[in-house]
């Protein structure tokens, strides 16, 4: 899956069409990114971000949205519970594990 997060656009760093970058601010955190995809944003927009690079612009109405969204998702430690559901380890299931058949026991051949 992918996700691109809202920030807001500071200031243009370099403005050529192949190399456009800006400041973009991540709550209180700016980071360049690549703006090739959106030379038309200013200062004080909302831009979407994927993996550095800025695809597109939305309203700040959206954005606010999309930041609560976020914020409402359950932090990482939260899942920490669930690691060992997947990975194959004993959950009781004894299907496909013969060590209690008769079988196995020398019981029938």
């Amino acid at each position: 899956m992918c996700l691109a997060i809202p920030g807001q656009l500071l200031h243009w760093t370099e403005t050529g069409a192949l190399r456009a970058r800006g400041m973009v601010q991540f709550g209180g955190i700016a980071r360049e990114c690549f703006m090739a995809c959106v030379p038309e944003a200013e200062p004080g927009d909302y831009l979407l971000v994927h993996a550095g690079v800025a695809i597109g612009r939305i309203d700040a109405a959206h954005a606010a949205l999309l930041l609560a969204e976020l914020a409402a998702l359950p932090a990482e430690d939260s899942f920490a519970g669930d690691s060992g559901k997947d990975s194959g380890e004993d959950n009781g299931d004894d299907s496909g594990d013969d060590s209690g058949s008769g079988a196995a026991a020398g019981g029938e051949r």
